[in-house]
C-alpha cells in the first residue's frame, strides 16, 4: 500500500506517527509506504540559519527525538546558544531555537549554500533520523523558498506585513489577521516527487493540520490541486476542529482571517473539489457535506498518545476502503 498524506507540524506529525505504529502492528500492512508532503511555508531565517518548523516538527517527530510534552522540539534540549546570543543583544528572541535543533539548522543552512536543493538536504535528514527504514519518505512541498507572512493593522491604522511565526508564536495569534500572503509561491513549483506521490497512492490522507497555513500552503503549490482532483485514490481527511475549536493551535483565528465559518463542514468545503470522506468528532456528528462522506469517530478525536492516533488512522484508512470499494 501507498500512502501519502499533505501536512504541517505537530498535528500532522502526531498523526503520521499513530498511522505508522497502526500499519506496523497490523499483519499485513507493515510494508505499507508512507510518503509525507511537508508544508515549508512556515521557513524562516533565523540568525543566519535557515529554519523549517514543519518539517524538523515531522523529522524529530516521527524519527523519536521530539519533546512530546510540548510537540516540537528536540528531547532533552538546552538553550545555552540562545543565551549566549541574548547576552550579546541578538534579536529576535521570541524564538527560542535548542542546541540541538541549531545543529539540524547550521546543516540546512550550510547544504542550502552549497546549492543543494531543499528537497535532497531534507532526504538527507531524514536519514539521520531513520525515516527510510521505517519507510517513512518526506518531502517537502518545493524546493522554492516560500515563507508566509500574516497582514495586521498597525499603529497608525494602516497595514503592515509580519512574518507568520511572529504572529503564530510571538503574538500566539493575537493580532487580528486581515489576510495571508505567501511569498515566493507564485514562483515556485512542486517539489521532485510531490505529485507522483499523489497521482499514484493508493491512499491520500489529510491530517488534523492547520487548514489555512498548513494544507492550505500546500494546496497552493502549482500543480498539487489538480493532482488531488486526478487522483484516483480516495482522499479521506480528519477534521481539525472539535465543536468549532481547534484540537491544537489558532485555526480558529486563520479561519477567521479568510472568512470561513470554524466549523468542521466548513473546513471539509475547503477541500470540496477533491475529498471523498471526512472524519469528525461525536461533537459534530450533525455535520452534512453535499459531495464527501461524513463518518464520526467512535470516540474524541484526540491524539492524546501513539496508540489514540494510532486508532484514529486506523479508522480513517477504513474509512478510505469503503469510499473506494
Amino acid at each position: 500500500m501507498r500512502i501519502t498524506a499533505l501536512a504541517g507540524g505537530v498535528g500532522g506529525a502526531r498523526f503520521v506517527r499513530g498511522l505508522r505504529h497502526h500499519l506496523d502492528s497490523t499483519p499485513g500492512l507493515a510494508d505499507a509506504e508512507v510518503t509525507v508532503v511537508a508544508n515549508t511555508g512556515d521557513d524562516i531565517t533565523l540568525f543566519g540559519l535557515r529554519v523549517s518548523p514543519d518539517v524538523d516538527t515531522l523529522l524529530y517527530t516521527l524519527g523519536g527525538g521530539v519533546d512530546d510534552t510540548q510537540g516540537w522540539g528536540r528531547a532533552g534540549e538546552s538553550h545555552r546558544v540562545q543565551e549566549e546570543l541574548a547576552a550579546y543583544g541578538a534579536r529576535p528572541q521570541w524564538f527560542a531555537l535548542g542546541d540541538l535543533d541549531i545543529g539540524t539548522h547550521v546543516v540546512r543552512s550550510q547544504w542550502l549554500g552549497q546549492g543543494v536543493p531543499l528537497s535532497e538536504v531534507t532526504a538527507r535528514l531524514a536519514a539521520r533520523w531513520g525515516l527510510p527504514e521505517r519507510r517513512i519518505t518526506l518531502l517537502p512541498m518545493t524546493d522554492t523558498p516560500v515563507e508566509t507572512h500574516v497582514v495586521v493593522d498597525d499603529e497608525a491604522g494602516g497595514e503592515r506585513a509580519i512574518h507568520f511565526q511572529e504572529w503564530w508564536v510571538r503574538h500566539q495569534a493575537s493580532l487580528p489577521a486581515r489576510r495571508f500572503v505567501v511569498a515566493g509561491l507564485d514562483r515556485a513549483a512542486a517539489g521532485p516527487g510531490v505529485l507522483d506521490a499523489i497521482r499514484r497512492a493508493d491512499v491520500v490522507l489529510l491530517p488534523p493540520s492547520n487548514p489555512v497555513v498548513s494544507i492550505g500552503i500546500v494546496l497552493g503549490v502549482p500543480g498539487v490541486r489538480d493532482a488531488l482532483r486526478g487522483t484516483t485514490a480516495p482522499v479521506v481527511g480528519v477534521s481539525p476542529l472539535i465543536s468549532g475549536r481547534p484540537v491544537r493551535g489558532h485555526a480558529d483565528a486563520c479561519l477567521a482571517a479568510i472568512g470561513v465559518p470554524a466549523t468542521a463542514a466548513a473546513v471539509a468545503g475547503l477541500y470540496e473539489d477533491f475529498l471523498d470522506a471526512w472524519l469528525v468528532d461525536p461533537a459534530d456528528a450533525d455535520t452534512v457535506l453535499p459531495r464527501a462522506r461524513v463518518e464520526v469517530f467512535d470516540g474524541p478525536l484526540l491524539m492524546s498518545d501513539v496508540a489514540s492516533a494510532g486508532r484514529i488512522a486506523e479508522h480513517a484508512l477504513r474509512l478510505a476502503s469503503t469510499v473506494s470499494a
